[in-house]
């Protein structure tokens, strides 16, 4: 879940103790002016949960309350990544003597919290990484010892960062703190900036919840920003079914996300594209003539892979409701079916004599068939 600059720096950022710009949300130019006549010269910013937004337009420096409203005019209404713009953070411009980068992180590949701090800010973090690794510091955490102000003066020594240094170390230990009372996934300020008057303040900040951790951190997911759907998950969320469409060819019909998920897992190791997160099991499976429409109408799909696992719920009633389905829409694109666990030898016969395919013994042999047919 993100939440967008506004609500980020309010909810997380601000309670945190790390400064941030006086700034206003606004839902209309007026409001935009109304909010530029109590700052001053201002800078309006798009409110939506994704970056590059001044490359696309979506942010304007406004000296006066009429220039503030023609900003808002401007950029509300816009498309930014498919997100449409909504409202704009009015905030009081900045004289930036300096940007640096700061970041707290769940590094996957140590499974921990990682900090991360640069000098270079106000620029693509990956670039920064890529063109000049030494310039991007990186401290793995522990987390059961935590991140101290004495492990911030660690990670900053030998850069100069002048009278700002002692700002920053204790910024860095608060963004920590931060990131772990909020549950988060990600925490970044970018640009984190030296004033003019030597004050170092979040100029932005990017906010990632981890999902799991949302029923802990109701006001942080009710403020969360929601993602822009396609026409296939909206009529999927309509009928009840967890959807999600992806830029895939090969098509997943599974029981369970979990199963799903090893399935997509699979499809992706033996070098195919997943077109598709659709669970179907449960109740779900009165749903299958829909759910097989809604995998089938993605125009990518080349071919097909039913994953069925059964426990609790019997493999033969979910192949039943595949199987009808199969027959009232006659797709013509392959299939390969992989039924294991309670019910799967009524399963099995089922598909073998409605529809004429023999399932795989083993999951891997469907999806390496699928991987093939769609290339």
């Amino acid at each position: 879940m993100n939440l967008v600059e506004q609500a980020a720096k309010a909810l997380v950022l601000a309670p945190a103790g790390i400064p941030i710009p006086p700034g206003i949300l606004a839902r209309s130019p007026q409001e935009a002016a109304e909010a530029c006549r109590e700052i001053g010269a201002c800078v309006v910013k798009a409110q939506v949960p994704t970056g590059k937004r001044g490359k696309a337009g979506g942010i304007k420096v406004a000296a006066t309350p009429d220039a503030a409203a023609a900003a808002a005019e401007a950029i509300l209404g816009m498309s930014i990544d498919g997100h449409p713009v909504e409202s704009v953070l009015v905030e009081a411009c900045a004289e930036i003597a300096r940007e640096f980068y700061a970041a707290v992180l769940s590094d996957f590949a140590s499974r921990r919290p990682l900090v991360l701090f640069s000098t270079e800010g106000g620029m693509d973090i990956e670039e920064v990484a890529a063109s000049q690794p030494d310039a991007l510091r990186r401290a793995v955490i522990d987390p059961e010892a935590g991140f101290s102000r004495e492990d911030a003066a660690a990670l900053l020594r030998g850069l100069d960062l002048g009278a700002a240094h002692d700002q920053v170390v204790d910024i860095l230990a608060r963004l920590y703190a931060a990131y772990v009372a909020s549950d988060a996934e990600l925490l970044e300020i970018n640009p984190l900036a030296v004033l003019g008057d030597g004050r170092v303040v979040a100029l932005d900040c990017k906010f990632t919840l981890d999902d799991s951790a949302a029923f802990r951190q109701p006001e942080l997911a009710g403020a969360a920003a929601s993602d822009p759907a396609t026409e296939l998950e909206r009529r999927a969320a309509a009928a009840g079914l967890k959807f999600i469409q992806l830029d895939g060819n090969v098509g997943v019909l599974a029981n369970g996300a979990g199963l799903t998920m090893t399935t997509m897992d699979a499809i992706a190791h033996f070098g195919g594209r997943p077109a598709n997160f659709l669970e179907i099991g449960g109740e779900a499976y009165t749903k299958a003539e829909t759910a097989l429409d809604l995998v089938l109408s993605n125009p990518g799909v080349k071919s097909l892979v039913v994953n069925f696992c059964g426990a609790f719920a019997r493999t033969d009633v979910m192949a039943e409701g595949v199987v009808k389905a199969w027959e009232t829409l006659r797709p013509t694109l392959p299939v390969y079916f992989s039924i294991h666990g309670t019910g799967e030898d009524e399963a099995v016969r089922l598909v073998r004599e409605r529809l004429g395919i023999e399932p795989f013994d083993f999951m891997e042999d469907a999806v390496k068939a699928a991987v093939e047919a769609a290339r």
